[in-house]
């Protein structure tokens, strides 16, 4: 079992026979007589778990709960209360304690609620290293990613973010095509401007041209007030234009005039207006297969097509898959103050091995919805709507997937136990060969197994 526990508990005997109990277990124990001396404890080195009476001198339980959320926030606390003062452990768990136990305490409890405690604080610390894994360069501006070719789409948009040329963003429903737009607009140059999305298969096709470009007042039927177009509204900043195969022809040719021209002319009206815009559309369907079919402008598709951005379905980044996973599950548990400590690998294999039609967007709705109907600690194989097909996808997918997975469990492991690979292969419970067969069969780079190579990678 393993793992450091602080005990802090003012009665003696009770004292010594937790201490000597979960020593036998495996467990380092310190022990303190109250909550004084095991808050100093706490200060002075890092625990696993700390196990904590209510009742004591200098300072209670409860006060030691807050302190050890203040100084040691992913280090899981378990408070002892007595039978007649439930009042006590309910208050310690609106507070933030891991569990409770009642005294007289039965010893198979605490073996139980301790070994709980300590994975809780063990996914704790999973989900820490993936948050700094996040902020060390797996995230720009919201896109969260760290395959290779994601990797590549956010160093071209951070020079796109440099410069006002148009961008066209090529990609399947659900991919993040505005992300990247909006990521593109607010990462550079044009963040202090205006960034107006616009949906153009969402907009009638006799209002299109109005919408725009805007209109005058009594240019139509219902056009009671002059109207600002969406080109004047971004003026100076960014217009997104998401699926922009949908226009009509018509459209399109007053689409390629602003662009050339650089002003619109309102509906209705015969003076121009200088428009200076930067011109971000999206489109899930190839346009050059719509131009050869008739139904786009070729001479349009060359002026918006200046720099192209073609996102990967999620299929194609399953390595991606356990990163956005966590980012929405921890997104989602504390917009709804739920308290899951992680994803299980039956959930997680089976979110390798799906086939995601809905890309980024479903995975997110999938995670929100689990958060919704988990009844454990942890998200499980049956809060995934999915469950009961899942693992019926391309036999190669599914290896490819669960390869991924390994790949960033065992490097995972390596980094928590400091690259001790005799460490790293107990906690994966398989022999220190096992381990170098792994890492040789799944290709993990040299920098990735040794602390010398990662410290100079």
């Amino acid at each position: 079992m393993g793992g450091s526990v602080l005990l802090a508990e003012d009665e003696p005997i009770l004292r010594e026979s937790l201490g000597q109990l979960l020593r036998d277990e495996g467990y380092e124990v310190t022990l303190a007589g109250d909550g004084q001396e095991a808050y100093e404890l706490v200060l002075s080195r890092a625990f696993d778990l700390v196990l904590t009476d209510v009742r004591m001198p200098r300072m209670d339980g409860l006060s030691l709960l807050g302190n050890v959320q203040r100084v040691a926030p992913q280090t899981p606390v378990v408070v002892i209360t007595a039978f007649g003062t439930v009042d006590n452990a309910v208050g310690a768990m609106k507070a933030g304690a891991s569990d409770y136990l009642l005294k007289p305490v039965q010893f198979e409890d605490v073996l139980v609620r301790v070994k709980r405690a300590m994975e809780i604080g063990e996914m704790r610390r999973e989900r820490r290293v993936l948050t700094e894994q996040l902020a060390a360069g797996s995230t720009f501006h919201n896109i969260i990613g760290e395959s290779e070719g994601v990797k590549r789409l956010f160093e071209t948009a951070r020079k796109l973010s440099a410069v006002r040329s148009s961008v066209l963003i090529l990609g399947e429903s659900g991919t993040g095509k505005e992300l990247f737009a909006r990521a593109i607009h607010y990462n550079g140059i044009t963040r202090d401007k205006p960034f107006v999305a616009v949906n153009c298969g969402a907009i009638p096709e006799s209002l299109i041209e109005s919408e725009l470009f805007g209109h005058r007042k009594g240019a139509f039927t219902g056009a009671v007030r002059d109207r600002v177009g969406y080109f004047e509204a971004s003026s100076g900043g960014t217009l997104f234009l998401d699926e922009i195969s949908t226009l009509p022809l018509g459209v399109q040719s007053s689409l390629l005039r602003v662009l050339e021209e650089r002003v619109v002319v309102p509906v209705g009206d015969t003076r121009p207006k200088a428009v200076d815009v930067r011109i971000i559309a999206a489109s899930n369907q190839d346009p050059h297969t719509l131009c050869r079919e008739g139904k786009f402008r070729e001479d349009l598709l060359y002026r918006l097509d200046v720099v192209r951005l073609h996102l990967p379905p999620l299929r194609q980044r399953r390595e991606d898959i356990p990163l956005l996973a966590h980012h929405f599950l921890e997104k989602y548990s504390r917009e709804m103050s739920r308290k899951l400590q992680g994803i299980t690998n039956a959930a997680m294999r089976a979110l390798l091995s799906h086939e995601w039609r809905g890309n980024v967007r479903e995975l997110e709705n999938v995670i929100e919805r689990a958060v919704i109907f988990a009844e454990g600690r942890e998200v499980d194989e049956q809060d995934l709507p999915f469950a009961a097909s899942a693992g019926g996808g391309n036999a190669e997918d599914l290896k490819e997937a669960i390869s991924q997975f390994e790949k960033q469990h065992i490097v995972y492991c390596l980094r928590r136990h400091g690259y001790d690979k005799a460490e790293a292969a107990r906690h994966l419970e398989i022999g220190v060969s096992s381990l170098y067969r792994k890492l040789d069969e799944l290709g993990i780079p040299k920098d990735l197994q040794d602390r010398d190579e990662a410290a100079h990678a």
